[in-house]
């Protein structure tokens, strides 16, 4: 008889859904003094942050695929020995070509993260308690970039810049000794003895359904806005208004704790209310408040508090829609839901990336780019957020496996 999860099992795939922040968030202040050490160019330096994200997005679609096939324990395990092997590697690289290589298998395992936490909570947790457990493990998650960057910077100046990669290389070994322990396999024995298809017809599967192309891009486009003005607020910041990096830090903290406290609401009152609900509910809250931005930068005001109340309420309603968007994507086919986890944590770094690149190329040092691209994004948003909205009140869309 299978075991129920109980809170050790929780916290384990809290644990996990940290390995991202570690490969990616805690890098950020190693970046100058790598530049240093090892005398490269910004591009240089540059890629072994931008290859990491890249490999990490593309990586969530493969595990999502395969712990359909192969199950979710082992595929996890894979996966945190590939992340504890490339912190290993970039901790020991005496090169800045080895250190990339340390940095794509470091990224490539990290990858497992988000994905399997959310695949195997479906499967242990059922339909009915998803969204809370899924909006814990998102809170578990943003608590790793709210708190890496600043304790990346702190340890850098306390034992220099290898002492990252070998507190993240201690915690693969410790999450993943935990994982062997308290973590058994979910994922339903009638999946195991499905037929496997291909990648191709699961993505075909998943993607002719309406509800699933919506709420993933939903999550996607909701992250692109975030992380275009994330990237436009620090330079609006420093060079639009003067003022200190300080300041733009404590500013700075509207982003994540918006977004903590939107998960918290979704994961108290999701219940008793439709997934659809909650998703337009969240999308609108972050479209009215770029609105409310959009329309105090084009009457010529501009304040770090313009930048960021709108801020936090686009990020609460981030919050509040994602857990929601994201359990409506993996419950449209059941037997897919690993690879449905993959696909909605792909769009959301995809297009976030996307977003934030965008912003680079245009921006001029005023705030207009900005202004569009976000109001673009919460437009896209708020229209994807609709469309299941639309159809459950058509009556079209199965809520579980259609």
């Amino acid at each position: 008889m299978r075991r129920g999860p109980n809170r050790r099992f929780l916290v384990t795939l809290a644990s996990i859904s940290l390995i991202g922040p570690l490969a990616i968030h805690m890098f950020l202040p190693a970046m100058p003094v790598i530049k240093s050490v090892f005398a490269i160019s910004d591009a240089l330096v540059g890629l072994t942050y931008s290859a990491a994200l890249l490999v990490m997005a593309v990586s969530t679609l493969m595990y999502g695929s395969l712990s359909d096939r192969y199950g979710r324990r082992p595929v996890l395990l894979v996966g945190l020995a590939l992340f504890t092997l490339g912190s290993g590697v970039s901790g020991i690289a005496d090169s800045v070509y080895g250190l990339i290589a340390g940095r794509v298998i470091q990224a490539f395992g990290a990858g497992c993260g988000v994905t399997l936490a959310r695949a195997i909570a479906r499967d242990a947790y059922g339909t009915e308690g998803l969204v809370k457990v899924i909006a814990y493990l998102t809170m578990a998650y943003t608590l790793g970039p709210m708190l890496a960057t600043l304790f990346g910077g702190m340890l850098i100046d306390l034992a220099g810049w290898r002492s990252l990669f070998w507190l993240a290389a201690i915690a693969g070994v410790l999450i993943t000794t935990a994982s062997r322990v308290v973590l058994y396999e979910t994922r339903p024995k009638e999946d195991t003895q499905r037929k496997p298809s291909g990648f191709l017809q699961d993505y075909v599967a998943l993607f002719s359904h309406a509800r699933f192309t919506a709420f993933v891009l939903q999550t996607g486009f909701s992250s692109g806005l975030f992380y275009a003005m994330a990237a436009a607020s620090s330079f609006l910041m420093k060079d639009y208004l003067g003022r200190s990096a300080t300041e733009f830090g404590a500013y700075f903290m509207a982003f994540p704790i918006g977004f903590f406290l939107g998960n918290l609401l979704s994961s108290r009152v999701s219940q008793r209310f439709g997934i659809e609900d909650m998703v337009v509910a969240g999308s609108l809250i972050s479209f009215l408040a770029v609105l409310l931005q959009t329309a105090s930068i084009l009457a010529g005001y501009l304040s770090p508090l313009v930048i960021f109340i709108p801020a936090f309420l686009i990020s609460f309603g981030q919050g509040t829609a994602l857990a929601n968007a994201q359990v409506g994507a993996i419950r449209v086919i059941p037997s897919l839901s690993g690879t449905a986890a993959g696909i909605g944590v792909f769009f959301q770094m995809f297009l976030g990336a996307v977003f934030a690149q965008i912003y680079s190329l245009l921006a001029d040092g005023t705030p207009i780019p900005m202004v569009a691209i976000v109001l673009t994004g919460s437009i896209l948003a708020l229209v994807a957020g609709l469309v299941p909205f639309v159809l459950k009140q058509r009556g079209g869309g199965v809520q579980d496996g259609s």
